[in-house]
């Protein structure tokens, strides 16, 4: 899974900036309240590159994602509706600018692609406009209570004295960035926007271990490692943890005792319920969701039936590795033994973290036969850490910072190792690593010449469905020897077709918590632990989790399509040039790109 930051969730939005009309949907003064001069621009490149200016202004954080250091670096975004209302008036003003002042029948190449792929971003964004309040902002997968210390250690970067003061001006700025995300949840919570009770423990776990860690503070520690890197003047470098310790003292701690106080209120209102179908105008959220992940207009309950047969398919060829391996029994027997027995499962992290990296080494040196643009930036695997392991999932992924100075990161939860199957490590790594997320991250956010919103948005269904064929494409690189690994890899897959079930079982057909658990556990290998934190997953984020199958399947049908008209001229590493090298964009343009790139090949 891809962890989009607050710069890319912005990128969604749009891109533009020139002479601006008014709009039947913009008042003037709206229009004047909108940050950013207007710009006459040379070509619609600058224009974009004008909105991504006018853009980043307004989120200090994704600046620092995308390796910007300025006088904004010690400073916090803006998280009030008020913040997020002037984001929605940008991307009204410049997508109006853009239809004014070019016309997409006069644009070639990219130019013509960016301007197709601006507004169907801008029309994304449109569908959850409505629904802006839906969203939960303390939860165990995206929560601020872990956001805020986790992007304090893991994109705040160090290089000198001066980030290490912006550092510090973070934490003491938490007390009233947490003030405004705790005034907005509990907006949220009266009008019915809550997560079920059962979420609330971890959330308050995730408190406990700041507030409770005493010399083993996340924040701090990280704090001190990064100062002491700088090599500075002892008394400078006192100094400056002594800061850090007095900030967190100060703003942070007040902060999260206030938080604390606010989720044990919420935890005795909050409902047991679990799908979205109980928010109002519940359904037609999900549909809006549905939508905005999958990039099609799929119905809830077609991806239902999509995901009931892929799990039919898969099961048929679990069975011949049943075979393979000489096991006697049922499907569900099999998955009770790969579930439990010591096998399949290591005892030490230190293990683990050392195969994945074996794996990746193995799959980096065959890379240059399947792929023609290969990834530039560093991949680091990082096990996720102890302040949030509990509440965290069980891999992510981050994308470089443009400059180098951060690299790409690989994280895995290694909380519970028997939650983490050998079988499924090579699969994992190469949905999270390579040839997945890093590899068409670091492309993407390599192509220069593209406009920002290109390089650093993107599409959930084309994204994760990269990752999900990335899995696949490792048994045809010659990988998964072992059948038990390759059994793994169809668990894998098995378990996003069984997303779009339960998902869709929870959020439209109204399924439990328990009911989701327990069709998990009756159709896929995956132990105890794993399933419940999926499904409680699927619960707090509806409709992320159906992108992955839709988008594999798409890629797969098209890879299909160019092989049968292409016959022996079929060429893999430029199929994945043709898919990879324009970045993401929704499947139906996807489709375009490809049908446009195998005539090409018949003509040339």
């Amino acid at each position: 899974m891809v962890r989009f930051t607050p710069a890319a969730a912005l990128a969604l939005a749009l891109a533009g900036c020139a002479t601006v009309p008014a709009t039947a949907d913009m008042a003037a003064a709206d229009m004047a309240a909108v940050p950013g001069a207007p710009v006459q621009a040379e070509g619609i490149g600058a224009l974009f590159d004008a909105y991504d200016a006018a853009q980043l202004e307004l989120s200090p954080e994704g600046k620092a994602y995308r390796g910007v250091r300025d006088e904004d670096y010690g400073r916090w975004s803006d998280a009030t509706v008020a913040a997020d209302e002037q984001e929605r008036l940008l991307r009204q003003r410049y997508l109006a600018t853009m239809r004014a002042d070019y016309d997409l029948a006069d644009l070639q190449g990219q130019d013509a692609l960016s301007y197709r792929l601006f507004e169907a971003n801008a029309a994304r964004a449109d569908l959850l406009d409505p629904y802006r309040e839906y969203g939960f902002v303390f939860d165990q997968m995206n929560g601020e209570q872990s956001g805020i210390p986790a992007f304090l250690i893991n994109t705040h970067t160090v290089t000198n004295a001066s980030d290490a003061a912006a550092y510090v001006s973070r934490i003491q700025g938490i007390g009233a960035l947490m003030d405004q995300h705790i005034a907005r949840s509990a907006a949220r919570a009266a009008n019915g926007i809550m997560p079920p009770r059962w979420v609330y423990p971890y959330v308050l776990s995730d408190i406990t271990n700041l507030l409770d860690a005493g010399n083993d503070n996340a924040v701090l520690e990280d704090f001190a490692a990064e100062v002491a890197r700088l090599n500075l003047p002892e008394a400078q470098g006192v100094a400056l943890n002594a800061a850090a310790a007095q900030a967190w003292a100060t703003s942070a701690v007040p902060a999260y005792q206030r938080l604390r106080a606010e989720m044990l209120r919420q935890q005795a209102l909050a409902p047991t319920d679990d799908g979205v179908w109980r928010f109002p105008n519940g359904d037609q959220y999900y549909d809006a969701l549905l939508s905005y992940y999958t990039t099609t207009d799929l119905s809830a309950d077609e991806i239902h039936a999509i995901g009931l047969a892929e799990t039919a398919r898969i099961h048929e060829e679990m069975r011949a590795i049943m075979a393979q391996v000489g096991f006697t029994g049922t499907l569900q027997e099999f998955f009770e033994y790969t579930r439990t027995d010591p096998r399949f499962y290591y005892t030490t992290r230190e293990e683990y973290l050392a195969d994945v990296s074996g794996v990746l080494d193995r799959m980096t040196a065959r890379l240059p036969e399947f792929f023609v643009t290969l990834p530039e930036y560093e991949l680091q695997v990082k096990a996720v850490e102890a302040f949030r392991e509990q509440s965290a999932g069980k891999a992510f992924y981050s994308s470089p910072a443009p400059d180098g100075s951060r690299p790409g990161t690989y994280y895995v939860n290694l909380y519970n190792l028997a939650d983490m199957s050998r079988n499924e490590l090579e699969a994992l790594a190469y949905h999270e690593g390579l040839p997945g997320h890093h590899l068409q991250r670091a492309i993407q956010t390599g192509l220069g010449d593209l406009p920002p919103f290109r390089r650093f948005g993107g599409f959930t269904a084309y994204t994760e469905g990269w990752g999900l064929y990335s899995e696949e494409l490792g048994k045809d690189m010659g990988f998964y020897t072992d059948p038990y690994s390759d059994f793994g890899r169809l668990g894998m897959e098995l378990w996003r077709a069984g997303r779009l079930v339960v998902d869709t079982g929870i959020h439209d057909q109204r399924w439990s918590r328990e009911q989701a658990i327990r069709w998990l556990t009756d159709n896929t290998p995956n132990p105890p632990g794993d399933i419940e934190k999926a499904i409680e997953r699927y619960i707090v984020y509806p409709g992320q989790a159906t992108a992955y199958m839709i988008g594999k399947l798409k890629i797969m049908e098209l890879r299909e399509r160019a092989r049968t008209e292409l016959g022996e001229d079929f060429d893999i590493r430029q199929f994945h040039e043709a898919v990879l090298t324009n970045g993401p964009v929704p499947l139906d343009i996807l489709e375009e790109q490809v049908d446009q790139w195998i005539q090409e090949q018949k003509q040339g």
